[in-house]
């Protein structure tokens, strides 16, 4: 990677924070006021060799190297803060010289226009809502849906309430507290927004005085995620403030990305995603990681966009197509040889469309990015399984890369399939709409209805974490195969390929579906991703039929997951004889995300219309800048 290189990608990561928070915070205009009680009243409502026939390139203007700074005495947490004439107190996070100063003149071009594309479909393809006192009845039945996941929400949160209240999350078979980031009340922040949403406004307020209490300078944890910090706590803060207006909400978001800046203060500005926040605190010097993963790197591109300060840049990842999964943050290395959507690969994708939106459109780079790169999924990452019903779907595999000197490297697609990878028909589905690429909708339809297959031929009804698949040789007709079949799962099952192994008792034995060669993660960890593009699918096409596989999939996750206290995930949803088998874990997604989607499926459309938000990885809606949208569509 040239220097020129290496430069414009740690600037690119430590700018979209000049570019949020000022929509956010002016530091000359008055707070905005707590709302009185009046609530809505709608409460319903870095490109592969082998990819694309080109070497890896990143771009950018050459700007001065960092110079150290100096490092004075500063505080501690432990130590008083600086009281300001108001009275408050500032966090030590904010007055912690840097020893590494970072130019403000690295910003990408921008294009002065604002006009973005309708995202969400026209009122006219959803179903009217009519009155309380002549309701159809399938306004009547949408209700009742979206008043079990309500219930099933509100029986979680008195269970976090009464065993867990200012922890992480809640471990529901066991019933005690458990703190799996920082100790920072994970799961009351992740969900204020969601509180918000459901009409839930004196347990909301209950969880923001808890919330204003969090010391975000100290923490019990040696170490601390930064990624999960960015888009969980912050995302969490800023999607509730977005919602409620309250002033405390933006004051911590401050809090929190003045501590999140600090984790940039490395030689080459490359964030530290497993943070000693007491060495930072000690002014101890600090240097990014050897590994680190691409999706931690860039999460930071949503939460922080806009954060205020005038030394801070996050440009993000440049203008190139793919990226693998590693990445030497130290020495600025793409490593790795698998390119994929799933797994470690999420937020970077997704990413691309929302930071367009939420800037306005002024950073073309971003959409450039998306259509390269999802060009290169589609065309050489998505598959067309082999199924004994000929569905024409599609799964986002894996792409691995191999090198030979002085030769192209050759690639390879695997069909190995993550739970995971599922968000990608939402996001096809959103970059369709936005940058209006018919093609996208289509590939959006066929990749949210091949994890919908994966969850029916589940004897549980819910898709398992990983499962083998086999290609079609071709997207066009692709009859089923059943020798070809059996001969995958030989082949998969037994490495040395044992002649005599008798295939019908492995298909019994592992619960094989056909099509299905091998279940290597039986597990169901109460992931969102399916139901997520269930509702922006919904949501950008007005299908109505993504109402009722959104009901039958929450009615399934429900029976399965359900415990005394709250909602578990499951060891194996394949087998279909006893009990799944309660994991002793309930993570905050499970109630800030996946919930929030299903209730959302079931509001009426214009409930955080998709034209005036953006939800981030961890499913906080951030609101869109208000010129950004024009009424085209």
């Amino acid at each position: 990677m040239s220097r020129a290189g290496r430069q414009w990608l740690s600037y690119s990561l430590a700018v979209l924070a000049i570019l949020l928070l000022y929509k956010y915070m002016d530091p000359h205009a008055p707070k905005p006021q707590v709302p009185t009680a009046n609530p809505p009243t709608n409460t319903e409502s870095l490109q592969p060799p082998g990819l694309a026939g080109e070497d890896l390139q990143i771009e950018g203007a050459l700007s001065p190297e960092p110079k150290p700074a100096p490092a004075p005495d500063s505080p501690t947490p432990h130590e008083p803060q600086n009281e300001l004439q108001d009275g408050s107190h500032e966090s030590i996070w904010r007055s912690l010289p840097m020893r590494f100063a970072v130019f403000p003149n690295a910003l990408p071009p921008t294009d002065s226009s604002l006009g973005l594309r309708s995202i969400q479909a026209d009122s006219s393809r959803f179903p009217k809502s009519t009155g309380w006192f002549s309701e159809d009845e399938a306004t009547k039945t949408r209700k009742r849906k979206q008043a079990a996941v309500k219930a099933a929400f509100q029986r979680c949160w008195a269970s976090y309430k009464s065993l867990a209240w200012r922890s992480d999350e809640l471990a529901p078979v066991s019933g005690v507290p458990r703190n799996a980031l920082g100790g920072w009340s994970l799961a009351l922040v992740d969900n204020l927004d969601t509180l918000w949403i459901m009409g839930m406004f004196s347990e909301f307020e209950e969880a923001l005085n808890a919330v204003a209490q969090i010391n975000f300078e100290d923490s019990p944890s040696e170490l601390v995620n930064t990624h999960e910090i960015n888009i969980r706590i912050l995302g969490g803060l800023l999607g509730a403030f977005d919602l409620s207006e309250d002033p405390r909400l933006l004051d911590k978001a401050i809090e929190v990305a003045d501590m999140l800046y600090v984790a940039f203060d490395t030689p080459n500005r490359m964030p530290i995603i497993h943070w000693d926040l007491h060495e930072a605190a000690r002014r101890e010097e600090q240097i990014a990681e050897e590994t680190a993963s691409l999706t931690e790197i860039t999460s930071f591109s949503l939460s922080l966009l806009g954060y205020p300060k005038s030394q801070m840049t996050l440009n993000i990842l440049t203008p190139s197509r793919l990226w693998p999964a590693k990445f030497n943050a130290r020495t600025e290395r793409l490593d790795g040889d698998v390119y994929s959507v799933g797994g470690d690969f999420d937020s970077i994708y997704r990413t691309l469309p929302k930071a367009f939106v939420l800037l306005g459109g002024r950073y073309p780079m971003y959409r450039e990015m998306y259509e390269r790169a999802s060009r290169i999924i589609s065309g050489r990452m998505l598959f067309r399984p082999i199924n004994i019903e000929n569905l024409d779907i599609l799964f986002a595999g894996s792409v691995r890369v191999a090198p030979f000197p002085g030769r192209n490297p050759r690639t390879h697609v695997e069909t190995q399939v993550h739970h995971g990878s599922c968000f990608a028909g939402g996001m096809f589905a959103l970059g369709g709409a936005l940058f209006d690429i018919p093609a996208h909708h289509q590939i959006a339809d066929k990749l949210l209805d091949g994890c919908l297959w994966a969850s029916r031929i589940s004897p549980r009804g819910i898709m398992p974490e990983i499962m083998d698949l086999i290609a079609c040789e071709s997207q066009g007709d692709c009859p089923w195969n059943e020798e070809h079949w059996r001969r995958e799962i030989h082949h998969k099952s037994v490495p040395s390929a044992d002649p005599d192994m008798d295939i019908d008792a492995i298909i019994r034995a592992y619960h094989l579906a056909p099509g299905v060669v091998a279940v290597p993660d039986k597990r169901y960890t109460l992931r969102p991703e399916i139901v997520e593009s269930i509702f922006t699918l919904y949501r950008v096409t007005g299908r109505q039929d993504l109402l009722d596989s959104g009901w039958k999939m929450f009615e399934h996750i429900r029976a399965a997951t359900e415990v005394t206290n709250g909602n578990a995930a499951v060891e194996d949803v394949i087998n279909p004889e006893g009990e799944p088998g309660h994991l002793d874990s309930m993570g905050s997604v499970w109630m800030a995300q996946t919930l929030k989607y299903f209730y959302l499926l079931f509001s009426p459309p214009d409930t955080l219309s998709l034209d005036e938000y953006v939800f981030n990885s961890a499913g906080h809606p951030l609101r869109r800048p208000e010129e950004t949208l024009r009424g085209d569509s």
